[in-house]
């Protein structure tokens, strides 16, 4: 059982120099929880080991909390959106069951693509968000990025030749969620290296897409009907695409 020390004295004298230890060790979690756990632990009598894997369960879960923030941050993602917070009888065009299986993350495991199409405002952005979400969670590595942002990186990359580098970066991602695909204006040489991102993540990551266009209208603003042809067949080839067909959630409500 865990001993109390012999006198108060004993016992503030030898907390001072553990809380420094931990201070000094930067083990902030454990010494945060220290005093609680000690009072804990000497009123229920429980064994050294106990208390001791009281504290590193502490430290080890804060560790994973902190690990887990830095992904999301360095994933750009811009909302803590989540599946369980989706509003979903607000949407009745969302297959609940459908995105459910989504969140297990065996298309990702599959390097297959997810694209969620549907006019402004039904929630695509948000769904997607939450799948990011659980795959960050799982410690994958991913990326938010909107595809006027990409498009206008890739531009900014052909001017200082930075471009493979860019290409590289993004292709090695486990993840990749490209927001809004839709009415852009883009040179050749965008849809050319967007082309190139595409075919280097064909069947090794999973990509992502949300857009309000239908695939038949990709064309419209990725010019090259043969390019465009081959790029879908690529992206479709291993993907779920996902229609929402109802109501925009960002209609007043009463």
């Amino acid at each position: 059982m865990l001993a109390k020390q012999a006198s108060t004295g004993s016992t503030e004298t030898m907390t001072e120099e553990i809380e420094q230890l931990l201070k000094n060790l930067k083990l902030r979690r454990m010494l945060g929880v220290y005093d609680e756990q000690l009072r804990a632990a000497e009123k229920a009598q429980v064994s050294y080991s106990d208390f001791v894997a009281a504290l590193l369960r502490a430290q080890w879960h804060d560790r994973q909390e902190s690990a887990l923030e830095w992904r999301i941050r360095r994933a750009n993602l811009p909302d803590r959106w989540s599946l369980e917070t989706f509003p979903w009888s607000r949407q009745p065009g969302v297959n609940r069951k459908q995105m459910r299986a989504f969140a297990e993350l065996d298309f990702v495991a599959r390097h297959e693509n997810v694209v969620l199409t549907g006019k402004t405002g039904v929630g695509k952005t948000g769904l997607a968000c939450g799948l990011l979400l659980k795959a960050l969670q799982n410690g994958y590595r991913c990326q938010f990025i909107r595809a006027q942002d990409l498009f206008d990186e890739m531009y900014a990359s052909l001017a200082d030749r930075s471009t493979r580098r860019l290409l590289n970066r993004l292709a090695r991602l486990d993840v990749l969620l490209i927001d809004e695909m839709g009415y852009l204006n883009l040179r050749p040489e965008q849809s050319n290296t967007f082309f190139k991102l595409m075919e280097e993540r064909y069947n090794r990551h999973s990509t992502i897409i949300t857009t309000n266009l239908g695939y038949d209208e990709w064309h419209g603003f990725l010019g090259n009907k043969p390019m465009v042809e081959a790029l879908l067949s690529r992206v479709r080839h291993y993907c779920h695409t996902v229609v929402i067909d109802g109501p925009s959630l960002r209609e007043p409500q009463s």
